[in-house]
């Protein structure tokens, strides 16, 4: 997981010494991920970390800005700006990162989520000061207008379209977060909706614009082969410049309150052809990794693979359902644990629930075999330090330590944490946020679609 090839070979013989060795093994001695952190006179955070290993470059722009912050009645905002900010700029035309990145080899995306909007790309290393100045262009620079609102508000409609309407449980996936929260601005979907979407005008994209994409609200991390000095001199030549905005950044003040009972909402489908059934409970931020870890640890022992407890349950002895799940959604603010099923035909959700609730019981309550502990912690460490072997995987996890996790030092914590996470914690996690706590469940049903007066059985679609 480190920056040098002989500390990734380290990484990789103590990973594969992982795997095999027995539940009394002592805990794995991680390389740290060396990293530097500078703050720019206007307010832009600055990560980087130098990896000679191969002549590439990461280069990732983290906005604090996500569903959150969306306008009330507007949401799928920050969605809709990721995508407007791959348009024209003063000195770019639309689609020209494309050309940037591509065209040399190299790759770029973008993604929201509901407390951050990052951008990034991966470039051969001498074309660092192109992504530089690039990144900044368009922080500074973007063409806010009429042609560019529209086309691309179209295009992200259609995305929903395609990725909550027809999808057979993309209703279910995108009703968690609504109907899982009431006070927070977290229950507004990521992707929006089409009728807030249709209501937004231009003079509404420019104000969120200036409020959220300024330079005290985002952090800067580059990682891969470059110079220290060289970077801090490009840095300070594209960025420097840029003006920190007089007003603060609005912050969200609102605060979910505690689950006074148990609720129950009902979403129907035109497409599902089967039922299905999510469960939530209310965890705490991210930060709190104390809690936050042995949460994830939980999850996995419910859902990670087919030897899982949920999918040898519901599936595979029960066949009750055709595939199930369990998440902790870590968040900035409070967070999910989540558990879904899809059910095989002919059964029911109230079916699922009992045997769901029965799995994280005695999950909750029973002795866990250290085998089994232990396969499921190195099955999450593997992953992560899988994610580590790259640049720009390097990359994101710092950016998931600094903007969501609590700060860039949490990349070289959680997963010490992880490694010592024990039996005992998982039970106390459990029944502290949900065996003790109220759940929301939503039951995802397809809809009856009545048949036409004189038609056959056949006729109904």
């Amino acid at each position: 997981m480190s920056l040098r090839p002989a500390a990734l070979l380290v990484s990789f013989v103590l990973l594969t010494a992982a795997i095999v060795l027995p539940s009394t093994a002592a805990q794995l001695s991680i390389p740290l991920i060396q990293y530097h952190e500078r703050t720019l006179p206007n307010g832009l955070q600055v990560l980087s970390v130098e990896n000679h290993a191969s002549p590439n470059v990461a280069v990732q722009m983290w906005y604090h800005v996500g569903s959150r912050d969306d306008p009330r009645g507007r949401s799928g905002f920050a969605h809709l700006f990721e995508h407007l900010m791959f348009k024209s700029t003063k000195h770019m035309h639309a689609e020209q990162l494309d050309r940037l990145t591509e065209d040399v080899g190299g790759a770029n995306n973008a993604s929201t989520g509901d407390d951050v909007t990052n951008y990034f790309e991966v470039v051969p290393s001498n074309y660092l000061q192109t992504l530089l100045w690039a990144e900044a262009e368009r922080l500074s620079n973007l063409d806010v207008d009429q042609k560019n609102f529209t086309s691309e508000r179209a295009v992200v409609e259609e995305e929903y379209r395609t990725r909550v309407l027809a999808q057979p449980y993309g209703k279910l996936f995108n009703a968690i977060d609504p109907y899982s929260y009431r006070v927070h601005p977290y229950r507004r979907p990521t992707i929006g909706s089409i009728e807030d979407l249709e209501a937004a005008s231009l003079p509404d994209v420019i104000a969120f614009h200036h409020t959220f994409y300024r330079p005290d609200n985002a952090t800067l991390i580059v990682a891969g082969d470059f110079d220290p000095k060289q970077l801090d001199a490009w840095v300070d030549r594209y960025f420097g410049w840029i003006p920190k905005p007089s007003t603060p950044v609005p912050q969200v003040t609102a605060k979910e309150p505690a689950r006074r009972k148990n609720r129950r909402y009902t979403v129907t489908s035109a497409t599902a052809p089967l039922p299905a059934l999510a469960q939530t409970w209310l965890i705490p931020p991210a930060a709190d990794s104390a809690d936050y870890v042995p949460l994830q640890v939980a999850a996995a022992l419910l859902s990670q693979g087919d030897s899982s407890r949920l999918y040898q349950s519901l599936v595979y002895r029960h066949e009750v359902a055709q595939q199930v799940g369990a998440e902790a959604d870590g968040r900035v603010g409070p967070g999910l644990f989540t558990v879904y099923a899809i059910l095989a035909s002919g059964h029911r959700p109230a079916e699922a629930e009992k045997l769901l609730n029965e799995e994280i019981d005695w999950l909750a309550t029973q002795p866990i075999p250290a085998a089994e502990l232990d396969k499921v912690k190195t099955q999450l460490l593997t992953g992560e330090l899988g994610q580590r072997q790259t640049a720009q995987g390097v990359a994101f996890a710092l950016g998931q330590a600094a903007l969501i996790d609590g700060g860039p030092q949490h990349v070289n914590t959680d997963l010490a944490l992880l490694q010592r996470v024990t039996a005992a914690d998982v039970h106390r996690v459990l029944q502290k946020y949900v065996t003790g706590a109220h759940s929301v469940t939503i039951d995802y049903l397809p809809q009856k679609v009545p048949v036409m007066p004189g038609a056959g059985q056949g006729a109904a679609k």
